[in-house]
């Protein structure tokens, strides 16, 4: 699902490179025998009329919301009663990634140790980070160190992908057809895994760096990699086989 779009200097995503970019926001919907999971729930649904919840960020990025791009619209079309869902993993907890946690009462968050303590500082939300209204709603949290196998056999795995922020984590899906690796910021375009070409920003660009051979690994292994806000990969796929 296609969950409203950002647009940004380049230099952000890709640094040092001129002009503006507009990125999707994806959502990722995995329907297993134990339950439904969301893997990020793209922007608040707010956003499509007011920008005010994004603080300092709103400096950065141009939001786009078209009408129906909402998470629980999204939900709708796929025929999913948004209160079904079982679990939610955000892969971090920047407003683009969680702000559709609000439409999914029931589920458990599932997030990264170091990632929940890096959401709950003082410093980082004052300086517009993070903003704790997108995932402080009373769900119930898993918090997970390292990699999680979600349902117990190996179907749907949490991987660690620290860098972009403290606790970033990526999810892995082994379907009949495949493996696929949903990056998320981790790498944000095919380009940034070809030249190796980081955002001007993040945690621990040398941890990032590391995550991204694992997932050259991966790919030369036969995985296919999803990465985190293509605008030529992400509306391909969402319009294909993918909802």
């Amino acid at each position: 699902m296609t969950c409203g779009w950002i647009e940004c200097d380049r230099a952000l995503i890709l640094a040092g490179e001129p002009g503006r970019i507009r990125l999707p926001v994806p959502s990722v919907l995995i329907d297993h025998p134990q339950g439904l999971v969301l893997f990020d729930t793209g922007l608040h649904r707010d956003l499509a009329r007011d920008t005010t919840r994004l603080g300092a960020s709103a400096q950065l990025f141009a939001v786009r919301m078209h009408a129906g791009e909402a998470l629980a619209s999204g939900l709708a079309r796929c025929g999913v009663d948004p209160a079904a869902v079982r679990y939610v993993v955000n892969s971090h907890l920047h407003f683009d990634h969680c702000g559709g946690n609000a439409d999914v009462p029931n589920a458990t968050v599932v997030i990264q140790k170091p990632e929940w303590a890096a959401g709950r500082s003082s410093k980082l939300i004052e300086r517009g980070v993070y903003n704790p209204a997108d995932y402080e709603l009373g769900h119930d949290v898993l918090q997970i160190e390292g990699e999680h196998d979600l349902f117990g056999d190996g179907s749907v795995l949490c991987v660690p992908t620290y860098g972009h922020t403290a606790g970033h984590q990526s999810l892995v899906v082994n379907t009949e057809k495949g493996r696929l690796v949903f990056a998320a910021d981790t790498c944000y375009l095919r380009e940034t895994l070809e030249h190796g070409k980081l955002p001007a920003f993040g945690f621990n660009l040398d941890m990032q760096r590391h995550t991204l051979e694992w997932l050259r690994r991966e790919r030369a292994a036969g995985a296919d990699i999803v990465f985190g806000h293509d605008p030529e990969q992400w509306p391909a796929l969402a319009a294909g086989w993918m909802t």
